[in-house]
């Protein structure tokens, strides 16, 4: 069955890596169709790999092959509410641990250049209850690139 609404990525030629990485790091995420093309076209062949159909953290996502056309921006990303330190730090190094790049405050992108904020549950928590303990989660997250749990609990505190 095709989804309601799907969010399509675009990659350059490797949107069955992506899928399957994805699936292999987040649970509730899978690889759930490959549809390749059925004769040879401009800029590919008969049997390459046009979209994926996939989901992440049951989102389900469609990744098409288009070619070096358009990039990855920080306009899209994936933000994931972590539980714990154990958790972002298992998010956040397998991205970045294969081939992604970090970057400020919780964020990172991975290998194809989609980024994902991987954010624990505290902090949304401290900026959603504002005030002063808002603004010490604030300026404590945004010393760090992977977030520190124990630093932005300790900035709620006071």
């Amino acid at each position: 069955m095709v989804a309601k609404n799907t969010i399509c990525l675009w990659y350059d030629n490797d949107a069955l890596g992506a899928a399957q990485f994805y699936a292999a790091t987040f649970p509730d995420s899978a690889v759930t169709a490959v549809f390749r093309a059925p004769t040879d076209f401009p800029g590919g062949k008969a049997g390459d790999v046009l979209t994926v159909n996939f989901t992440v953290l049951g989102i389900p996502c469609m990744g098409l092959n288009g070619g070096p056309a358009f990039k990855q921006s920080e306009a899209f990303s994936f933000q994931v509410a972590t539980d714990d330190q154990e958790e972002t730090d298992r998010y956040w190094n397998a991205i970045v641990g294969n081939g992604g790049k970090e970057s400020d405050c919780g964020w990172c992108k991975d290998k194809w250049g989609l980024s994902w904020q991987i954010t624990p549950r505290t902090l949304s928590e401290a900026l959603a209850a504002g005030g002063d303990e808002g603004k010490r989660a604030f300026a404590a997250m945004m010393t760090m690139q992977k977030i520190d749990v124990a630093a932005i609990d300790a900035a709620r505190r006071g």
